[in-house]
């Protein structure tokens, strides 16, 4: 039986080394509340699974999930949690997975939530990241693009650093929400004080074609702003108000860099710096380490 020499074996080794490796994120969450938060995590159809869908993350605490290549998903916080004593069910009052645990194990959040959306090495190589309040509001969050690589010409290979910046929602909506988004807190929820503890979106709110971009309504030249959808892009106008509001809302920077999201972040160190846009930093962008 002829055997393939050893030069053939090593060249073949070479060339693998050579092919271009395929890169991972890390997310870093911090819980700047001044409460506990319960992080759930959702990867999308057809992306691996994440080393945890759930997890509690006291004031002041940080964890970090490493994402493989090529994953998608989104993350968001669950708020005012608590396990039941009589039937053991794990819930939340804002955010709920519906799973009765800690790990979300495949459930997504229940609306009104604000969700942290990525989609790492997609098209011309690119990550794509959005802070989403398409489907509600309950707590601040801030991502922060952190390391090497800066955004992308839309795969011409051209850098392009204006897009891979921080995004998010910086402001606190739940006490200004109009008063038929608003969620109150009931009877049962305990540690809410009994004031507004989310904010639904029109679409929740009503189920109309015209809020929820569907039907008639089902492409961006028909589904257009409404006086709702402006209450959440005028605080917050880097994070995607409804459903077609991509051209303000969505950012990318190249693949392989580590993602901060915090969840009730500080904008004190921030205005003291910067000139701020509904409490976003302008000029906070990619930061080398």
């Amino acid at each position: 039986m002829a055997r393939c020499p050893a030069h053939v074996a090593l060249c073949s080794l070479a060339l693998l080394l050579l092919l271009p490796a395929a890169r991972s994120a890390t997310f870093t969450m911090t819980n700047n509340c001044g409460y506990t938060v319960w992080p759930g995590l959702l990867s999308g159809a057809g992306t691996a699974p994440l080393s945890t869908t759930g997890f509690a993350l006291a004031h002041g605490a940080s964890a970090t999930v490493d994402a493989p290549a090529s994953w998608s998903g989104r993350m968001w916080a669950r708020t005012l949690c608590a396990t039941d004593a009589a039937t053991g069910k794990f819930t939340c009052a804002t955010g709920d997975c519906g799973s009765g645990s800690v790990q979300c194990n495949g459930g997504g959040a229940a609306p009104p939530a604000t969700l942290a959306e990525f989609t790492l090495d997609g098209s011309g190589g690119l990550d794509f990241f959005d802070v989403s309040l398409v489907d509600g509001y309950n707590i601040p969050m801030l991502i922060v693009p952190q390391g090497a690589g800066g955004g992308g010409g839309g795969g011409n290979g051209s850098a392009d650093s204006s897009k891979c910046m921080a995004t998010g929602c910086l402001v606190d909506l739940n006490g200004a929400c109009p008063a038929d988004l608003r969620v109150m807190a009931t009877s049962t929820t305990s540690g809410a004080g009994g004031g507004a503890v989310a904010c639904r979106s029109a679409c929740e709110a009503f189920g109309t074609p015209q809020y929820c971009c569907s039907g008639a309504y089902g492409n961006p030249n028909t589904c257009r702003p409404s006086t709702y959808s402006q209450f959440f892009k005028n605080a917050c106008p880097r994070a995607y108000s409804y459903a077609y509001d991509d051209s303000t809302s969505t950012f990318t920077c190249a693949t392989g860099i580590t993602y901060a999201i915090t969840f009730c972040p500080s904008t004190t160190s921030c205005a003291a710096r910067h000139r701020l846009i509904g409490c976003l930093c302008l000029s906070e962008k990619v930061s080398s380490r």
